[in-house]
This record gives structure tokens, C-alpha cells and sequence, in this order.
């Protein structure tokens, strides 16, 4: 059978951790490929800092080279409703039943499933792949359509690589060197 990952988040920016899980995902799971889902405006946080198109433009430089690698901007488009569970039926629509859909969330992520719109549907679209976070274990799966996924937890995260952009500090071992530069050419995330 068939297989495509699915890497959802802000990517507010796109940083190594978010390419170690791909990688990975890649060596440890019968994926084709990944498609690199940046959400919109999610519900349960504060809105990205950067625009759609910046952080469109983010993954692009980050995924490039990588043939396995697709982006997919449906969680961008006016309308679109940002429940993963909408997400995940559009895609079953598009692929069918002859390909199987890995997400891949942390477990940081994957211990609030149950708090999502329509959890208990979601076991039922795709099968979860769940891949330690810093300060998580990667559990056992809870559901029948989760796989826990070996992964050494990277300890890096956007909101400390934003809050270290602002403050001029160093963040080149972080994030990929062609979003680093997009990120100086556009001054995002304060970066003068």
C-alpha cells in the first residue's frame, strides 16, 4: 500500500527539528513522500508573526533538494477551516483508500489528541506517527493507528529562535541557512 506523511504546524519559521522529523520519518515509515502542511490561523494559539506567503516561501527554501518533499497550502486558503480532521477527509478524498496517511505530530501534540475537533474520528483518516519532543516521552500508542516513531528529541523550537532573532543573538545551528537569509532580507521576527 501506498503511503504519504503529512508535517503540519505554523513553520513560524521553519527550523532543524522540523527537518529531523522529516528525515526520519522518511528512514523509519513506508512513506512515498511528506507533504509540508503550514497551517493558517490555528484556534488554540497565537497567530503566526509571520505572513502566509513568508512562511510559504520559508518551506520552500527548507524542503528544496528533497524530491519526497511536497508543500500543500490548503490550510492557507480563505475558507479553509484549520481542524486537522477537515485537513485529513480532503486528503482521503484526493488520495482514496489505496493510500495509507501517516501524521506526524510530537508527543507533546499527540497526549492532547483527544482535545482536537472530532478526535475520536481521526484514528479512523490516518495513522498517527508520534515522535519525542523535549520534555516527552514518546508513549505508547494509545490508538491502534499510532505509531511511535524512535527520534532523539531536538531541543529547538520557533518561539525561542523568534524571541533569539529579536534579541540579535546567533541562531545559525537552528534553522536551514537559506531561510536564515530570507529571514535577514525580509527582517522578520525583528531581525533588523
Amino acid at each position: 500500500m501506498r503511503a504519504v506523511g503529512i508535517l503540519g504546524g505554523t513553520f513560524d519559521p521553519v527550523h532543524n527539528a522540523h527537518l529531523a522529523i522529516a528525515a526520519r520519518a522518511l528512514e523509519a515509515l513506508p512513506l512515498e513522500r511528506i507533504l509540508w502542511m503550514p497551517t493558517g490561523t490555528p484556534r488554540y494559539r497565537e497567530p503566526p508573526q509571520a505572513a502566509a506567503h513568508h512562511r510559504l516561501a520559508m518551506l520552500g527554501l527548507a524542503i528544496a533538494g528533497e524530491p519526497r518533499y511536497a508543500l500543500d497550502a490548503r490550510e492557507l486558503q480563505t475558507g479553509a477551516s484549520g481542524y486537522t480532521y477537515d485537513t485529513l477527509l480532503a486528503l482521503r478524498k484526493d488520495f482514496g483508500h489505496e493510500v495509507r496517511l501517516y501524521m506526524l505530530i510530537g508527543s507533546d501534540q499527540y497526549e492532547k489528541l483527544d482535545t482536537w475537533h472530532r478526535a475520536a474520528e481521526l484514528p479512523s483518516l490516518a495513522t498517527f506517527a508520534v515522535f519525542a519532543r523535549p520534555g516527552w516521552n514518546t508513549p505508547a500508542a494509545a490508538h491502534a493507528s499510532a505509531v511511535p516513531v524512535a527520534l532523539e528529541p531536538i531541543d529547538v523550537s520557533a518561539s525561542e529562535i523568534r524571541a533569539r532573532l529579536a534579541r540579535g543573538e546567533d541562531v545559525t545551528a537552528l534553522l536551514p541557512l537559506p531561510v536564515l537569509d530570507y529571514i535577514r532580507r525580509h527582517h522578520l521576527y525583528g531581525h533588523p
